[in-house]
Parts: structure tokens; C-alpha cells; sequence
């Protein structure tokens, strides 16, 4: 409102918080005090001189987010609408409309609606394009558009969206929305208990706690413990999740830092519900930072049977730092070490290429570590499972059509196609898979592997260089023989295409609950994990009980 003051007051309040940081720095006070003289100078000259108006709150967020960038992707600044996300992300709770939305470019996607929340109940179906909340027009709206759709519950809110080339409008109810740790809970077979984690928010070990008990009640004599696709949380949540399966004052996890006062040993503070019922972990490449110390830490103590892929390898510890005007810091202060010793960091940031990438660590270096009963485990790479399974693993061509939504969209054409499934279970056909394929070709959807985006590379830059006419034949040769390799990978990996095609589909006539209830009697990787609690001979020799 009142850009002069803004530039007159920004700049001592930053600096006042930089030079808070600094002088925990005292031998390296000088040198940080000389570059925030520079820098203060610097940003007042440019917001003072530049030909044009200037956003002193854009630029400096900005310049700290580059800033931080080039240290490690979990070392972030949140502005005050940002802290507001971080904490709903950490509790689970918000006001809002109860729906798992995405931006995409300029464009505003329903990617799930929650059942029986407002989205849900307004109408808004999964691959529906917002296009305005209110008066607000998405595509002029170069914020968070996602922060409209929250605020004081009961607040009415109009929206128009697009659905198959169709503009709708629809009224909706703000409400609270309580995000589950735990979507989901139930029984496998008569003895078996079945357990879906799917982040660590305030209430995920409250939450575990329930569903074991439960479980146990219901006569569940083992358990599986999924932490696929997990992405982690708050590391307390995960020492309290271990302690449900094994005794007071274990050491589940240690930090170690260059600073003393982050070194820290987390040890269980409670007694346990069940130290002797047969446990297996469901890991894949997704499952990280919290996930990766209940798994890496209850396969240390060889509690439990680690099934799936190698983890994501997220071994490094954040903290927040509370700044001024309501804005924070998350700071990466430490590594984190399992039981056995061994950090499961994958990307070694303190290395990167001459693109600025942090390179993996190299498995001819990873480092050998023994479990409590002396089995042999590796750090350096996430944590690897005691029986690696195949189908955990996926493509490259899988993981570009999840990146470049070309299964999410499909599934968007295929659900209005077949309005009369109903509670049905979708399942594709060769034809549908031939019409998938076929769906791709028309849209253009992108694989963007390195090839494809080295290829298109070179032909900007030789059109930069007015030589592609030059060499457009030889271009158009090697992208027909890409498109064919592609084509070719996409048939050699159906089964898992066409798997998660369904899965998505599942999720669209009987929403999230659908697809656990279906994984319960279908999924292979369950099966699998069902399949060693029952062979007890084989659970007991892989932990050496």
C-alpha cells in the first residue's frame, strides 16, 4: 500500500535478522558483517535507482531463495503466507475445501477431492481445471491461487471450472479439513493387520497407535506397515512410531552436526504395545527422511522385515528458525544416523557438477554397518530392503508419465468415457492400453528424458544458429527413432503402466478407501509381505531370531 515505507524500513529489519544469525558466528564475524553491508547497500541502490517500480518484498524474497538454493533443497525461507502452509502441513489441519489441488503453469488442477469434504460435496471431480475463485481470475492470478480456496470456516465461495472443454460453476462451503496420517487400516486376512502411513504429521504415531490396537483387537496376530510413497515429517513422530514395536529407552536415531548443541541422541520415552508381533515394512523409492529412520531403524534392531526398493535417501535433519514478521527459516543442522551407525543420505550436496547437481554417492563406496544381530547393512544410498522386489521399482518411461501427467490425464478421458462403472473395479483392456498409447501420440505428451531434451536442445540451438534447415532431416531421422524406442519402452513396460492407470481410476469412482481396499487383495507387493509373515521359518532366518 505504501511502497515508500516498504523500501525505507525493509532493509534495517533484514539486516538487524542476518546480523542476529552472524554473531553466533564470532569468528566468522567480520566477513559476515562486510557482505551484509554489501548487500544492504546493493538492494537499497537498486529499489532507490531502478528505471522502473520495484517490489522490495519480491525481490528480497527472491534473492534469498536463490540463495539458499545453492545449498540443499530442504534448506528454505517461508514468507508469512508459506509458514501458514508449513504448519498445516505439520498438523494436518486447515480450513479449506478438502482437496488435493496442483499448479501447473497457469493452470489450477483438482488432482483428488477428499470424500464427504466441500469439493467433494460440490461436485468437483479430479482432473478439472479452476479457471476463477470469486472475482479472481486463475490465470491472472500469479500467487499461490491455492490460498483462495482457504480461509474462516462456513465462508461461501463460487467457482468456475472447466470440465471436457465445458465451463461450470459451482458454490462451496469452507470447512475444516482434518489430512489423516493413517488414511487407512484394516484386515488382509484373518490374522494379518494392515497399516497405510502416509506422512508424519503431529498425530502420526497417536494415529499408528490406534490402528494397531484395533488391529490387535480384531485379531491381527502380524502386521504390515506401509510406507510407500511417504515422503516423511517430524522426526519425534518417527521415534514414536518405533516404540510401539520395541522397548523403552532404545536408540532409534542420532544427529550429528559441526554444532554441539544439534548432536542429539532420540531415544523411546514410553512402553511398547507389542515387542514380539511379526512386522513387515513396505518401502519404495519414494519413501523418505521419516519413513527411511522407522524403516533403517526397526531393520537395525532386526525387528522388522524391510520388503520393496531402495529408499529415497533423505538422511539429513531440518529445524525451524523462527525470523521477523512472522516469516521462518528451515535449516538443514544435522545428519541423521540409524541405530547401526550408518547415514543413509544419498545426494551429496556438498559436491555438485559443473550444473550445479549434487552428485549420488557412490555404491564402491558405501559403507558397511551391522545390525543388532550382526546382519550386514550399507549406508549411503537410502535404506535397502532385506528382500528387494522388482515391481517396487519403477521405469523411467513410468516415472516421466507420472511426472508429465499423461496417466493422471488419461484417466480424466477414460472416467467420462465410463460414467456406468460405478463401485465397479476398472480394468483395461489391450484396447484400452492401445487407446492410452494412442491418447500420448495425439497430445504430445513429453517423456522429457535426457535424450528427447538434448535432442530438442540442439535444435534451438541451431536454429539460434540459422543452421537448422541444415540438419533438419537428420533431426527428424533421430526423432522418429526415439518416438519408436519410446513406443517400444511403453510396451515392454505395460504391466505397471496399465497398473497404475487402474489405480488412478480407482481413485476417481470410489476415491482413496477404494484403492487400499483393492491393494488389500490385490497389490503384489502386500502379498508378498503377507507371504514371509506366514512362512515364519524364513521371517525368523532373514533377523536371525
Amino acid at each position: 500500500m505504501y511502497p515508500y515505507l516498504k523500501k525505507k524500513f525493509i532493509i534495517p529489519t533484514v539486516a538487524a535478522g542476518f546480523l542476529f544469525i552472524g554473531t553466533s558466528f564470532k569468528e566468522d564475524f567480520f566477513e559476515i558483517a562486510k557482505q551484509i553491508e554489501i548487500f544492504t547497500t546493493l538492494f537499497k541502490a537498486v529499489n532507490t535507482n531502478y528505471v522502473d517500480d520495484t517490489n522490495p518484498g519480491d525481490l528480497m524474497d527472491k534473492a534469498i531463495k536463490s540463495m539458499l538454493g545453492s545449498l540443499d533443497p530442504y534448506t528454505v525461507y517461508f514468507n508469512e503466507q508459506d509458514v501458514v502452509n508449513f504448519k498445516i502441513n505439520n498438523t494436518g489441519e486447515y480450513t479449506g475445501i478438502g482437496a488435493l489441488i496442483s499448479r501447473k503453469k497457469d493452470r489450477l488442477i483438482v488432482r483428488e477431492p477428499y470424500k464427504n469434504y466441500p469439493a467433494d460435496k460440490a461436485g468437483l471431480k479430479a482432473g478439472d481445471e479452476i479457471i476463477q475463485i470469486g472475482d479472481v481470475l486463475i490465470a491472472d492470478f500469479k500467487d499461490d491461487a491455492s490460498q483462495l480456496l482457504k480461509g474462516t470456516k462456513n465462508t461461501k465461495i463460487t467457482l468456475k471450472y472447466l470440465r471436457q472443454g465445458k465451463t461450470n460453476t459451482t458454490d462451496l462451503v469452507l470447512d475444516e479439513v482434518d489430512i489423516k496420517s493413517v488414511p487407512f487400516y484394516g484386515k488382509i486376512d484373518d490374522k494379518t493387520g494392515y497399516i497405510v502411513l502416509s506422512h508424519f504429521n503431529r498425530k502420526a504415531s497417536a494415529e499408528v497407535k490406534d490402528a494397531l490396537e484395533k488391529l490387535k483387537a480384531d485379531g491381527a496376530k502380524q502386521i504390515v506397515l506401509d510406507l510407500r510413497g511417504n515422503p516423511g515429517g517430524l522426526l519425534n513422530e518417527a521415534v514414536d512410531i518405533c516404540n510401539l514395536f520395541v522397548p523403552k529407552n532404545e536408540v532409534i536415531v542420532t544427529t550429528k552436526s559441526r554444532i554441539e548443541k544439534h548432536n542429539n541422541t532420540y531415544k523411546t520415552q514410553n512402553q511398547p504395545i507389542d515387542t514380539e508381533i511379526p512386522l513387515a515394512i513396505l518401502v519404495n523409492g519414494r519413501s523418505a527422511s521419516a519413513s527411511e529412520i522407522v524403516s533403517g531403524a526397526l531393520q537395525d534392531l532386526d525387528r522388522a522385515v524391510v520388503l520393496g526398493s531402495r529408499s529415497f535417501g533423505k538422511g539429513l535433519v531440518q529445524r525451524s528458525v523462527d525470523l521477523t514478521y512472522g516469516t521462518q527459516l528451515k535449516v538443514t543442522i544435522s545428519r541423521y544416523y540409524t541405530p547401526s551407525g550408518r547415514c543413509i543420505q544419498a545426494l551429496d550436496y556438498a559436491h555438485k557438477d559443473k550444473n550445479g547437481v549434487a552428485q549420488k554417492t557412490d555404491a564402491k563406496n558405501f559403507n558397511a554397518f551391522k545390525t543388532r544381530k550382526g546382519r550386514t547393512v550399507f549406508d549411503g544410498g537410502g535404506v535397502l530392503p532385506d528382500i528387494e522386489l522388482e515391481e517396487a521399482k519403477m521405469s523411467p518411461i513410468t516415472t516421466a508419465l507420472l511426472k508429465n501427467d499423461g496417466i493422471f490425464d488419461y484417466a480424466t478421458t477414460y472416467y467420462y468415457k465410463n460414467p456406468a462403472l460405478g463401485e465397479k473395479i476398472p480394468v483395461l483392456t489391450d484396447a484400452d492400453y492401445a487407446s492410452f498409447k494412442q491418447y500420448l501420440k495425439v497430445n504430445k505428451i513429453s517423456f522429457d528424458t535426457e535424450t528427447e531434451i538434448a535432442l530438442r536442445n540442439t535444435l534451438a540451438a541451431a536454429k539460434n544458429e540459422k543452421i537448422d534447415e541444415t540438419i533438419s532431416a537428420e533431426y527428424q531421422q533421430l526423432l522418429n527413432a526415439l518416438e519408436k524406442s519410446e513406443t517400444t519402452l511403453l510396451d515392454k513396460n505395460q504391466k505397471e503402466i496399465k497398473g497404475l492407470i487402474q489405480e488412478e481410476l480407482i481413485k476417481r469412482y470410489q476415491y482413496q478407501e477404494g484403492l487400499y481396499q483393492f491393494y488389500l487383495k490385490n497389490n503384489s507387493e502386500i502379498k508378498k509381505a503377507v507371504a514371509v509373515l506366514n512362512n515364519q521359518t524364513e521371517y525368523k532366518t532373514i533377523l536371525k531370531m
